[in-house]
């Protein structure tokens, strides 16, 4: 037993590191695979019973592992060996675990006995020594110190400063406000708590900032002098301006939420409802409609919208409404100005035409025609030019209203202009129904429209579809009809007929001769000589005008002249005459015995103009004619005018040396007064005067004879030289020159003709003198 003991010590010295290393290593128990060893050695000697080979076999099993016991024992009981190393401070529980011995013999294997071995119950430091497990208490010790002091670190420098930043964020979510983080330090968390009370700093500045701006915008939406007002997408009042509420009269709680088109005229919403179609985010519409103010009254508006679409693509609208009720009331004025006749406050031509074209459309409807009635006043320019403009006016406004009498209440009348008016009457028989207008309008004038003041109307009927299919074919062929009427003798009513259309077309022709003529130099001034009755030789000559065209030839002078002088050309073909009658003078001053003639020119009414004067002294100057020899002729027509202008024109030219010719004199009215009231040099006795002296009934040739001896003497007596007009016959001469007239002309002496075939003529006569001389 005494050499085991070093075994044994060497045993409990080796056990606590063993066992640590198995709890380390994850062992619940020591490893006993050398106890089965053992078990299997131990059967030789235990079948043998040898017991110090057992005692051994057992020392060497105690002296390896965490084994502190072993214990050998055999079937019979008569071995039994014990060895242990168990410390006597050893107060804990041990663990046996046992195994069978057995031995392989010839006739198989035999249990010879158990080996048990015993190791204490696994502790949690059982395994330590003392100095490892002080080593263990000191690490777990300053383990804990680390995390305590870590978790008092993270308590006091990170959960509390979270917690105040968590704290003035909620702060900031509940009450709006923006709290800041009571916290400085140096580390992370005080950057942290810097960071975020700067971000609250520039965050509380920046709504201060948007608080102001919405106040601002808020003052300016209520305190703008405009009514402003907000939709939203469903057209609903979401705000209005103090300024809207003060013009409407509403109360604001009323109107938010209300439907703005609920607040306009049923016949004005359609169309804010429809400016809808036009709105494109960011766009401006604008749409006029009535507005039904809080007291009931309307209000005419104009609503000025504009949109823009937010994130969620809802609509947002600002919208400026003013008031345009007296703009509108003016624009209706202006156009009723625009349509109506300011004089007679009947419709002016442009009314009339709109007016026309509704006719139309009505009839058509209603399975009727529609008479248009071409009203014009015969000698209603007399009054103007003799009694003024005043008494003018006066006398169509008595005009029109004795004609609104006899109007029903589907009838329409207009001025068309000056004297001319327009009637339309819608019927089913609109012929029958003209014709009773017409007479109506002729008993209009029956009554004098002043002292002595007398009227007549020329009036032309037209009828819807009969003669026009058309608004302005209407009108025009109702033009045609009256100017028919005014050929015809004026006084009455005439009814379209399609022959009219011949005469207009005729007139058409000449008009564009007339263009072409000034164009292409067609126009020509030819000659009569005005003779003297006591010896027949010439004195002067008048200038006529002449179209020659190239095909027709020469054209009827009479008709160019009407057409000229309707169409305003009278001032061109007027010029172009007048430089060439001049330019002929000078040709035939140029002959023997013609230094002295004169050459006569007509003007029309129309030639009077300011620059005249000076133009036809521009061409004596060219020609080296003297004004004396220019002989200026009007007709009593010119006079007729009583224009301040043309008086002034006509004493300048005579001024200038030019004399004053009165042509067809007897024919017009008042002609005494002219010859009083005018520096006239000549009288001109129209021919119809001149062929009737000689007249086979007795008594026109003595009432003829005595009217122009009468105007002779009265003419001579005012210094007027005397000229007839129209000598055909040598009767008539013989006693025109025995009533004492001075000059002649007519066919009996020279026919007008161009200047070089009267050269010619002229001429030959001046040799054919000189030869009998």
């Amino acid at each position: 037993m005494r050499s085991f003991a070093p075994l044994r010590c060497s045993t409990v010295r080796a056990f606590p590191f063993s066992f640590f290393r198995a709890r380390r290593q994850g062992n619940t128990r020591p490893h006993l695979g050398s106890s089965c060893r053992h078990s299997q050695a131990l059967a030789k000697p235990l079948w043998d019973l040898d017991d110090d080979s057992v005692t051994q076999i057992s020392a060497t099993t105690v002296s390896q592992g965490a084994i502190v016991k072993v214990q050998v024992r055999d079937q019979s009981g008569q071995l039994d060996v014990t060895q242990s190393t168990i410390p006597k401070s050893f107060n804990g529980n041990l663990v046996q675990v046992s195994r069978a011995i057995i031995y392989n013999t010839i006739d198989g294997p035999k249990n010879l006995g158990t080996i048990s071995v015993f190791y204490p119950a696994l502790g949690l430091f059982s395994g330590l020594k003392h100095e490892e497990v002080v080593f263990m208490s000191i690490f777990i010790f300053a383990v804990l110190a680390v995390f305590s002091a870590a978790l008092i670190g993270n308590r006091i420098f990170i959960i509390r400063p979270l917690m105040r930043l968590t704290a003035a964020v909620e702060a900031t979510r509940q009450l709006g406000s923006r709290h800041h983080v009571n916290w400085q330090s140096n580390d992370e968390m005080g950057r942290l708590a810097r960071g975020f009370n700067e971000m609250q700093s520039k965050l509380e500045s920046e709504e201060c900032e948007l608080k102001l701006a919405h106040r601002r915008a808020v003052d300016i939406y209520d305190l703008t002098p405009a009514m402003l007002f907000s939709l939203d997408e469903d057209d609903r009042i979401t705000a209005v301006s103090d300024y809207w509420l003060v013009a409407t009269g509403y109360d604001r709680p009323r109107v938010i939420g209300c439907r703005f088109a609920d607040l306009v005229t049923s016949d004005t919403r359609e169309a804010f409802l429809k400016r809808k179609n036009d709105l494109d985010g960011g766009a401006a519409v604008d749409v006029t409609v009535k507005f039904i103010c809080a007291d009931g009254s309307l209000m005419d508006v104009l609503i000025l919208e504009s949109t823009a679409a937010t994130a969620g693509h809802d609509r947002l609208s600002l919208s400026v409404m003013t008031d345009v009720t007296e703009l509108k009331a003016s624009e209706a004025r202006n156009h009723q100005q625009a349509i109506r006749d300011h004089l007679t406050g009947l419709l002016n031509r442009q009314g009339f035409e709109t007016v026309l074209d509704a006719k139309i459309l009505e009839v058509d409807a209603a399975g009727q025609e529609l008479a248009c009635l071409f009203v014009d006043l015969d000698r209603f320019k007399w009054i103007n030019d003799n009694l003024g403009h005043a008494e003018g006016d006066r006398a169509l406004r008595e005009f029109v209203d004795r004609l609104k009498r006899h109007l029903a209440p589907s009838d329409q009348a207009a001025r068309l202009g000056g004297d001319e008016f327009a009637i339309l009457l819608p019927a089913k028989d609109a012929a029958r129904r003209a014709s009773a207008m017409a007479e109506q309008i002729a008993s209009i004038f029956i009554e004098p429209f002043g002292p002595d003041l007398h009227l007549s109307a020329s009036v032309g009927i037209a009828i819807y579809p009969r003669h026009a299919s058309n608004a302005a074919e209407l009108l025009q062929k109702s033009d045609m009809a009256m100017y028919a009427k005014k050929r015809d003798g004026k006084n009455g009513a005439q009814l379209f007929d399609t022959s009219m259309m011949d005469h207009t077309r005729a007139r058409a022709e000449i008009e564009n001769y007339i263009e072409a003529g000034l164009a292409e130099d067609w126009f020509d001034a030819y000659l009569q000589p005005i003779v003297s009755l006591n010896g027949r030789g010439v004195a002067g000559f008048e200038a006529l005008m002449r179209l020659n065209h190239p095909q027709k030839g020469l054209m009827a002078p009479a008709q160019i002249i009407n057409v000229a002088e309707e169409t305003a050309k009278i001032v061109r073909v007027g010029n172009v005459i007048m430089e060439k009658a001049i330019a002929h003078l000078a040709a035939i001053s140029r002959l023997p015995g013609m230094q002295d003639s004169y050459l006569a020119i007509n003007f029309s009414p129309l030639q009077f103009e300011a620059a005249l004067p000076a133009r036809l002294a521009a061409l004596l100057g060219r020609h080296g004619i003297r004004p004396q020899r220019i002989v200026v002729e009007i007709t009593e027509a010119v006079l007729m005018h009583n224009n301040p202008q043309i008086r002034t024109i006509v004493a300048e030219m005579r001024r200038f040396g030019c004399r004053i010719a009165l042509d067809d004199f007897g024919t017009g009215y008042s002609s005494l007064s002219y010859l009083n009231r005018f520096p006239v040099d000549i009288i001109k006795i129209d021919q119809s005067f001149t062929q009737s002296i000689n007249d086979a009934n007795d008594d026109v040739r003595d009432k003829s004879r005595t009217l122009v001896e009468s105007i002779t003497t009265l003419s001579h007596k005012m210094g007027c030289i005397v000229i007839a007009e129209g000598i055909e016959r040598e009767d008539e001469c013989q006693t025109l020159h025995k009533m004492g007239l001075d000059f002649g002309q007519g066919y009996l002496f020279h026919r007008p003709q161009q200047a070089a075939a009267l050269i010619e003529r002229l001429s030959a006569t001046e040799q054919r003198i000189a030869r009998a001389s």
